[in-house]
């Protein structure tokens, strides 16, 4: 099974309160609850990841247990337990030496010792890479820290596909971004995170794309949004509007007596869809009228005589 961050899963960083913590399950759950969200799929496996991630963290005892040892928390006791043992034999061995390191990504245990940790459980064996001769690995392999980072897009460099180059832990990186990322997502690049010791991997590099709003388009999924005004004789008697998309200007015809909030879907218009090239949403067109405010009299009056018919 995968490692799951709790912490992030509740959207607390790992200094919060118990209070924090509950207040943090509260609001999600209600979110989330299933009864509440009949048409999302997903709203049930999220409910359900959010109340495994209060049941360990809203535990101060399980929680304590999580921060040490990571998704091998249900195995504490047992860890410590015959860590101590181990420690023990080694004493009546004559003193033989063991060095432990926990790669504080909560994910892999590793660790060397001096001496024969044999007549131990697999769980402690497996997870101190002890199977076959201990002795070969006397300093253990600890695999590097996990790094996060953002990257800052806009919403017109999130639609096409280009090169972006930045820094990340003293490593200058050059990525290519497809063209249809969306705000919030994550991809990793592995081993570019925390460099690894004694011959263990390096860790990762997760990027998390941060698309800013465009002042003239919403994106909604993989289509987008934009408002246009039309004047209100346009809107009685049809015309012509000319329409803004990412690419470029388009005429649309406005049909005679178009009213207001009224909307035009034009197909294939909209966001690029990720990683499917040459496929795009569509651009959703919303029109609002203006209301002339300095009419003259006799203008006032045709609209006047309109008004009776």
């Amino acid at each position: 099974m995968a490692y799951i961050d709790y912490y992030k899963v509740l959207g607390v960083d790992r200094n919060a309160t118990q209070d924090d913590i509950k207040k943090a399950f509260r609001k999600l759950a209600r979110k989330y609850h299933p009864d509440l969200n009949p048409n999302d799929p997903t709203a049930k496996d999220r409910f359900q990841e959010i109340n495994e991630a209060n049941e360990v963290l809203g535990d101060p005892e399980k929680r304590k247990k999580y921060d040490a040892y990571g998704e091998n928390w249900k195995h504490a006791d047992e860890f410590e337990a015959q860590q101590q043992a181990y420690r023990a034999q080694q004493a009546g061995n004559g003193g033989g030496r063991s060095e432990y390191w926990y790669s504080t990504d909560g994910q892999h245990f590793s660790g060397g010792f001096g001496g024969n940790a044999s007549g131990f459980s697999d769980f402690f064996e497996e997870l101190f890479g002890h199977r076959g001769s201990a002795g070969s690995r006397a300093h253990g392999a600890y695999r590097g820290q996990d790094i996060e980072a953002e990257l800052r897009l806009s919403l017109r460099e999130a639609a096409v596909t280009h090169k972006q180059t930045f820094t990340v832990n003293g490593e200058t990186l050059r990525i290519t971004v497809p063209a249809g990322v969306a705000n919030g997502q994550v991809i990793k690049l592995k081993g570019h995170g925390g460099k690894g010791m004694n011959g263990g991997p390096d860790g990762d590099l997760y990027i998390t794309f941060a698309v800013a709003d465009d002042p003239g388009f919403r994106r909604k999924g993989d289509d987008l949004y934009t408002d246009v005004t039309i004047d209100l004789y346009t809107a009685v008697l049809g015309g012509e509007v000319t329409v803004n998309t990412l690419d470029g200007q388009v005429k649309l015809k406005v049909r005679p007596g178009t009213q207001a909030e009224a909307k035009v879907r034009l197909k294939g218009k909209g966001f690029p869809v990720y990683k499917q090239e040459g496929s795009f949403g569509d651009l959703i067109v919303t029109y609002h009228i203006s209301i002339p405010t300095t009419l003259t009299e006799r203008q006032k009056d045709l609209f006047r005589q309109l008004q009776q018919g």
